[in-house]
């Protein structure tokens, strides 16, 4: 079930774009050898129908680790204990940013508390990512991310 946060909410950005997240956002990267976790977002979400990161607003009070983590947890009940984090990457957009937290997971677990944020989590081949529609932001840094991994 999503809360809603102190964070949820739409915010601009020094380029001028619109982001959901009024403290900025983060996602959770999970890692099994060569396959990542993806979320495919609901239709009616921003940038819906695409592939992207279990993730969301920040909340005030909130790293990026738990944010990403509570995130993981509320839009498809992932348990904080499936995995363990190993890095971060930060895409800066001036006022605005999104954390990327990079982990691993134990076993390749599948969440089954799906929400209405998600269509769908799968585990995916990362040479395989290019064939499906990614969100835009997640598209425009995963080359950086994946090196994190």
């Amino acid at each position: 079930m999503h809360f809603r946060g102190d964070g949820d909410g739409w915010a601009q950005c020094a380029l001028g774009h619109r982001h959901w997240g009024l403290y900025g956002a983060a996602g959770l990267l999970l890692w099994h050898h060569d396959l990542v976790l993806l979320q495919h977002r609901a239709l009616w979400s921003h940038h819906g129908g695409t592939w992207g990161l279990l993730g969301g607003a920040r909340n005030r009070a909130e790293s990026a680790e738990q944010a990403a983590r509570r995130e993981a947890s509320e839009e498809a009940g992932l348990a904080a204990d499936a995995y363990e984090v190993t890095g971060r990457h930060v895409d800066d957009h001036g006022g605005w940013s999104y954390t990327t937290v990079v982990g691993r997971a134990r076993t390749a677990v599948l969440p089954t508390g799906l929400t209405g944020e998600t269509l769908e989590v799968r585990w995916v081949q990362a040479d395989e990512l290019g064939e499906l529609p990614l969100h835009p932001g997640f598209a425009a840094t995963w080359e950086t991310v994946r090196a994190i991994a």
